[in-house]
């Protein structure tokens, strides 16, 4: 791994924070046009266009923060473990925005909340290994305090996760920006979590692997 892959503490929430801002920025911008319309426009049919468009981003941008709430920030911070049910809902959330489906076969209960971020990340990694739209199944074995992730990506055009498996492979890590420290931080999760990651074919699906070391 190189030098400039590894961030100080500083500088790696200034990335995540502008990860987070480029996530939002569009559907923030998008209600804000959307209340220019309904501002300027007397018509019933353009004030209606103006809430549709205001109703969806909202829900999108909602969606978005939830999100990184729990994939990235100290939510739970109060205690250690993270509600699985609550983590299926979240990847909900932020699957529906998209072309993708989201298929989830979990373990009841609760979750080390670093474990539980590092499924966040790898569901949101899944995301950018369906460019076209697919299948997002979501597959937990072992138990809540020794659990293994299988998450397989099924959908035409399905490639390895972009920046991910670079940062995996450790051979030649991308420059940490806005773009690719999610993946960095995928990564680093892994560790925290102590588990091990793997990207894998399986003839045209891709797999996201996350097992227990030791």
């Amino acid at each position: 791994m190189t030098e400039h892959a590894h961030p100080t503490d500083l500088e790696l929430a200034a990335l995540i924070s502008s990860k987070i801002c480029h996530d939002v920025i569009g559907p923030v911008g998008a209600i804000a046009n959307g209340l220019e319309i309904y501002d300027e426009d007397t018509g019933a049919e353009a004030r209606n266009y103006a809430m549709d468009v205001i109703r969806n981003v909202t829900a999108q941008a909602s969606a978005r923060l939830q999100f990184a709430r729990f994939a990235f920030g100290a939510s739970g911070s109060a205690g250690s473990l993270i509600d699985l049910g609550m983590a299926e809902q979240i990847s909900r959330g932020l699957i529906d925005l998209g072309k993708q489906r989201l298929n989830w076969r979990g373990l009841p209960g609760y979750m080390a909340k670093d474990k539980v971020k590092l499924l966040l990340n790898l569901i949101a990694s899944a995301v950018t290994a369906l460019p076209r739209g697919g299948d997002i199944d979501v597959l937990m074995a072992g138990t809540v305090e020794s659990p293994s992730f299988l998450i397989r990506c099924r959908g035409a055009g399905a490639r390895p996760p972009q920046y991910l498996t670079d940062f995996v492979a450790a051979t030649h890590p991308p420059e940490l920006d806005a773009l690719t420290v999610q993946a960095y931080y995928t990564w680093r999760l892994a560790g925290s979590a102590q588990m091990r990651l793997e990207i894998l074919k399986d003839g045209a699906d891709i797999l996201l692997s996350a097992k227990s070391i030791g």
